[in-house]
């Protein structure tokens, strides 16, 4: 009952538009002062121990990643060298938005900063080839999801700290996921392509693909660097991370294209960027908390294994769930909540905790596209000058491929474990 009461409030503030940080702030506050062998230090002792954590150093070291690349003009090069290189391929603008989509997250890990970054470049490109706005729209959004599938991830950072698993396990893990997200993204490009003809664009000379591939070469080292380190047992991913903050920053530097004053934007959003994530993982800690007190995953445990004694049918009802959460909360927020309960019951079905990381961020990610929170569509709304109700209907086509990609995701598991158990076992 009173776990329910709980829950209620804050979704009540959430309707009431209250930040999601005070929406689970506030009940438990009331929580404890209710309660009477609970003192405000234990509650605030609880909310302090959810940031004493070394893994979370990574979050703000890769959202300065992300910043410094966009102001420094990586992604642009990126950018350039792919739309070179498919020029002459039927869509190649809709396979150059799912490919620099792909490229651009292993230096961002957020579907918001993709669809800033990439969307305000592509919409207007797509639609002066002759591309329908709303494809454009909705490719851009849809393919912005693969930022927080593909390592580093944001999103995969909380559930391994959430969850206790290994940060480096669950980025393996992600990364056929992502990949099969991006087949699946450009086989709806090649559809579109085929039944809307579009004008044919000029030849690319040897010369320029080779420029731009020269001038891209060195962005494309950053994956090699964040992954190699972690693999390679040099670096942790804190550490990696850390490095290619610093290695974005001297290509910016060497390149002349990273300003003082654009290096002192990115570290300001940087700031803002963490400091807004981090008061939801403090609050969403001692939420947690009161939630293991009440014995809130037992609950959920005693109630699906009555339901139901089958894996897969568990792996539906998650999905359920998981797809109306994350239509009301964004990813980090949600996961904090859930993952204490979900994480208990899913070992009880036998799921393994890297696989259950991979299926609920791919669940919430979605949700960045769907109303009312739907970060991606305002955004997408911002930077192009089209309207919301325009980028929703747009982007409700694309819901089919990512819903393929979730089923596969869920009930094929070697996709997501194949990965961390070669390389980490």
């Amino acid at each position: 009952m009173t776990l329910g009461l709980l829950i209620l409030a804050m979704l009540v503030l959430l309707f009431l538009r209250v930040p999601v940080a005070f929406s689970m702030l506030l009940p438990c506050l009331f929580y404890v002062s209710w309660s009477p062998d609970i003192t405000l230090g234990v509650a605030l002792q609880r909310t302090t121990a959810g940031l004493d954590s070394f893994p979370l150093l990574a979050v703000p070291l890769f959202i300065l990643t992300g910043y410094v690349s966009n102001a420094g003009g990586l992604a642009d090069r990126l950018f350039r060298f792919l739309l070179c290189l498919l020029k002459q391929v039927p869509g190649s603008l809709g396979y150059v938005n799912v490919l620099s989509s792909l490229l651009f997250s292993w230096m961002s890990g957020a579907a918001v900063a993709d669809a800033a970054g990439l969307g305000s470049v592509l919409v207007p490109a797509m639609k002066k080839r002759g591309y329908d706005e709303g494809f454009a729209l909705g490719l851009t959004g849809a393919s912005s999801l693969i930022g927080p599938m593909m390592p580093p991830s944001i999103p995969a950072i909380i559930y391994a700290v959430a969850a206790g698993v290994s940060v480096g396990g669950l980025f393996f893990a992600s990364i056929l996921p992502a990949l099969l997200l991006t087949v699946i993204l450009c086989v709806a490009v090649a559809i579109y392509a085929s039944r809307h003809p579009l004008p044919e664009t000029d030849d690319v000379t040897g010369a320029r693909l080779a420029t731009t591939a020269y001038q891209a070469a060195p962005v494309l080292l950053t994956p090699v660097i964040i992954l190699g380190g972690i693999l390679g047992g040099v670096t942790t991913p804190t550490e990696a991370a850390a490095v290619a903050a610093a290695y974005v920053m001297f290509l910016g530097g060497m390149f002349r294209s990273l300003s003082w004053q654009s290096l002192r934007a990115s570290l300001q959003a940087t700031a803002t960027t963490t400091g807004s994530i981090m008061l939801i993982v403090a609050a969403a800690s001692l939420f947690g908390w009161i939630i293991a007190r009440e014995q809130g995953p037992q609950a959920v445990t005693y109630l699906l294994t009555h339901l139901t004694d089958n894996p897969y049918v568990f792996l539906l009802l998650v999905n359920i769930t998981l797809l109306i959460v994350g239509m009301l909360l964004e990813p980090v927020a949600a996961l904090l909540i859930m993952v204490p309960i979900l994480l208990p019951v899913a070992r009880e079905y036998g799921v393994d905790p890297l696989h259950l990381g991979v299926v609920m961020i791919l669940n919430l990610v979605i949700g960045l596209l769907t109303p009312p929170i739907g970060l991606v569509l305002f955004v997408l709304s911002s930077v192009t000058g089209a309207s919301v109700q325009r980028v929703v209907l747009g982007t409700l086509p694309f819901l089919l491929p990512l819903f393929v990609t979730l089923v596969i995701v869920t009930y094929v598991p070697a996709l997501s474990l194949w990965l961390p158990n070669l390389l980490l076992k």
